[in-house]
């Protein structure tokens, strides 16, 4: 029995059990399942992920409707929840399943072009970027409440099929903490959401000189620095011995046929991964035998976006939907390959 509409308690154990049966079903049908799941009591332990709940609960009108949202992520109550371009789509575990919607506004482009000249010179590489090991200017920068990257609450929209009226339910909140678990996994997918490109941050010019410090030789700077600026698989070519030289012929060296590639009806016929992982992405660049950054011409991305989507392992890789448009289109002529 209910009272004011509102339906009575349900134990956590049979909520989840009841999740995991609704889950599955929805499985089934094509949903892409991809709950938040915490391997202890703390949401987010990364620069991003704690900058993003920090910023959330810095807003004093969030700051007392967010806890109702802790135990809920915490309890793996959040069954799914999806990142893309100005949309987080979740579904959450209460009395029954519910469906939340935040759209986020995408960054403005002024406030990107600031953040971009702030930042000027001043990242490395991508990974660095990525993995939140930036200097203390840069920091204040990108978290700057109004002017950084995170949103500001005129720039969010919630919406959740539960009863509670109120504009931030706890489901709601639950699903605002999941990002920010998210993006210690994932943080490309903060740019993402905002719509905008984590590559345009780092300074390559400046990451190369800092390389160059490093040491005088040319040898040593293309090994070991140029591919962890670029992500760029350079380890065999920088230990080949060098050419010896050509005694020229009269008569014109023939010129080598193409090795021909066999490829199995399996092959053939493989179809695109769903999700598609870093894993994927590797084996597919692999079996082509071509660089990341060859590979990354193929489809407008740069070397180093190929070595981090790579280094996702077997987690799904968030990328913009017309690169992903290119990926498809080029599995479909050449699966697998």
């Amino acid at each position: 029995m209910s009272y004011f509409g509102w339906a009575p308690y349900v134990p956590v154990a049979e909520r989840r059990a009841k999740a995991l049966k609704q889950m599955e079903k929805m499985k089934k049908k094509g949903l892409k399942v991809q709950p938040v799941q915490l391997s202890g009591r703390k949401i987010a332990a990364s620069f991003w992920g704690k900058g993003w709940c920090d910023h959330m609960e810095s807003f004093s009108d969030y700051a007392n409707r967010l806890p109702r949202g802790r135990t809920y992520v915490r309890n793996g109550s959040v069954c799914h929840l999806e990142i893309t371009g100005g949309q987080i789509e979740a579904i959450v575990s209460g009395s029954s399943l519910y469906k939340v919607a935040i759209t986020i506004t995408p960054l403005k482009g002024a406030k990107w072009d600031s953040v971009k000249r702030s930042c000027s010179g001043r990242i490395g590489s991508l990974i660095d970027l990525l993995r939140g090991k930036l200097d203390h200017g840069v920091m204040e920068v990108v978290t700057d409440r109004k002017e950084g990257l995170f949103p500001l609450p005129g720039e969010m929209k919630f919406t959740c099929d539960c009863p509670d009226w109120a504009g931030m339910c706890k489901h709601v909140a639950a699903v605002l903490y999941g990002v920010g678990a998210r993006l210690d996994e994932a943080p490309e997918m903060l740019f993402v959401l905002r719509g905008v490109n984590h590559e345009e941050l780092v300074d390559v010019t400046a990451a190369i000189a800092d390389v160059a410090k490093s040491g005088s030789s040319r040898r040593r700077i293309a090994t070991p620095g140029i591919a962890d600026v670029f992500g760029i698989e350079m380890a065999e070519a920088a230990d080949e011995p060098p050419a010896k030289p050509s005694v020229r012929s009269a008569r014109k060296p023939e010129a080598k046929k193409p090795a021909k590639r066999l490829v199995t009806a399996q092959q053939e016929s493989r179809p695109f991964p769903e999700p598609l992982t870093g894993d994927d992405i590797r084996a597919w660049r692999l079996a082509r035998g071509e660089t990341q950054a060859s590979f990354a011409a193929r489809f407008k991305v740069s070397g180093a976006t190929i070595s981090v989507w790579e280094k996702r392992g077997k987690a799904e890789v968030g990328m913009f939907a017309d690169t992903l448009a290119l990926l498809r289109t080029a599995w479909k002529k050449n699966p697998g390959k």
